[in-house]
């Protein structure tokens, strides 16, 4: 992630592309749904989608024919909900595609998965499980953020070795192969990704520790 243009063979990013349209839609649905009960979340969703498209568009290259780099999506999953990411996600893509030659356009569906799919439910998953366990927000939203960008990286992987399985080892040697590269770079910048959405949590909270704080701020009831 980002992989890019020209990467993948044509049907992979045709497969990539119906697999995403179904999460794409249920968020235009949510996101609708939230400007029409909560037109003042406007701003806050704009705000979501730029930390994603900043912290996306820091690249670092691999080896791989793709990169590495923060995702930024796992504060928006957690205040506004997996499924608007999706829309935020294909946005930032679509933007860094054309202006930044990050990733393509016949691959903006396998980004799409990996980083504003995957990424963000993983992020949301791990938020409501560590609140259920009774963990801070602080630690809560450090795990969304870090496993979050991890799960797409672990999801790049599999898609580039879907493409290109290993002569030898075949599918899941190719998996290991890419993913050990990517590892390399991607575990510190989880890491850093995690420990700044906390920052920026921590920001918009006031220092609470109650994330319905938070979500009053973007607008978003729980």
């Amino acid at each position: 992630m980002h992989i890019m243009e020209g990467y993948l063979p044509a049907k992979h990013c045709l497969a990539w592309y119906t697999v995403s349209t179904p999460f794409f839609a249920a968020g235009v649905w949510r996101i609708r749904k939230i400007l029409a009960e909560r037109p003042q979340a406007r701003m806050n969703l704009a705000a979501a989608g730029a930390f994603a498209f900043v912290l996306s568009a820091l690249k670092m290259p691999s080896v791989t024919g793709s990169c590495s780099h923060p995702t930024g999506t796992g504060f928006g999953a957690v205040v506004f909900g997996p499924a608007v990411m999706a829309v935020l996600g294909a946005m930032v893509l679509l933007f860094q595609a054309l202006l930044l030659a990050h990733g393509g356009l016949t691959t903006l569906g396998a980004n799409l998965f990996s980083m504003a799919i995957v990424g963000p439910w993983v992020s949301y998953g791990l938020w409501k499980l560590c609140q259920r366990l009774g963990w801070s927000v602080a630690v809560s939203m450090f795990l969304a953020a870090a496993l979050g960008d991890l799960a797409t990286y672990v999801t790049t992987s599999i898609q580039l070795a879907l493409a290109y399985p290993d002569p030898v080892g075949g599918f899941t040697t190719a998996a290991i192969k890419f993913g050990g590269i990517f590892a390399l770079t991607q575990v510190p910048l989880a890491i850093a990704e995690g420990m700044l959405t906390v920052v920026v949590m921590d920001a918009l909270a006031g220092k609470v520790a109650d994330i319905r704080k938070v979500s009053m701020l973007a607008g978003e009831t729980r």
